[in-house]
């Protein structure tokens, strides 16, 4: 018979559960309070833990930073159109699991100065890891694209991915944080992100990117 599961420790526990009451109600919109009352432990018990509500969000930030930076390393394999669309698929997966983090940016910035100084540090790692992007798909000849249009280009889809859960938040703004609605709109968004190489693609890299975007592509 096999040894039970020793039982996760607290502090794991409440980062998780935190976790999906940002992600369900926005930051904002918990309190230590609701934390406490949702993993049925004292609030002194959440204090001795994490004894500021700034802690849980810096926890769950530098989780999401590791992670984030791990996954832009793999930016370098880009080969292909395919390679491309998973990398993308993969980065839009990582963003929804801390959607709490893009859904209230503005307000979090304004209150958190780490995550203001640290997020100023995302942007630049990811505008890095779009240009390795481009620079795989022109080694595999599936991009052809100037140097001078690089720059703007990986700026532009560092963009795409920093705002789109605000754009999927504005075009339904009941629904489109929901879980039900992740399949969806993760595809929107690596379509959202890969189509501002449209122009520069091959033609037979093109058409293969419609066909894996399928009928989420916008017309």
């Amino acid at each position: 018979m096999p040894a039970p599961k020793k039982p996760r420790r607290t502090a794991e526990r409440i980062l998780e559960v935190t976790l999906d009451l940002f992600n369900r109600f926005g930051e904002p919109n918990v309190s230590t309070t609701l934390i406490s009352a949702e993993l049925k432990i004292s609030p002194g018990n959440l204090y001795y833990h994490y004894p500021a509500k700034d802690e849980l969000v810096n926890a769950l930030f530098g989780r999401y930073e590791a992670e984030l930076s791990e996954l832009l390393a793999a930016a370098d394999n880009v080969r292909n159109v395919e390679d491309a669309w998973l990398f993308f698929h993969m980065l839009f997966e990582l963003i929804w699991k801390h959607r709490f983090l893009y859904r209230d940016l503005n307000d979090l910035l304004f209150k958190n100065r780490k995550l203001e100084t640290h997020f100023q540090s995302l942007l630049a790692a990811k505008e890095q890891a779009m240009r390795h992007v481009l620079s795989g798909l022109h080694l595999g000849g599936g991009l052809k694209m100037e140097l001078r249009d690089a720059a703007p280009t990986a700026n532009a889809m560092v963009v795409v991915v920093s705002y789109w859960l605000s754009y999927e938040y504005v075009r339904d703004p009941r629904h489109a944080l929901e879980p039900e609605r992740a399949g969806a709109a993760l595809l929107r968004g690596a379509f959202h992100a890969l189509s501002l190489l449209l122009p520069y693609l091959e033609p037979t890299s093109r058409e293969h990117l419609f066909k894996l975007a399928g009928h989420y592509q916008h017309p």
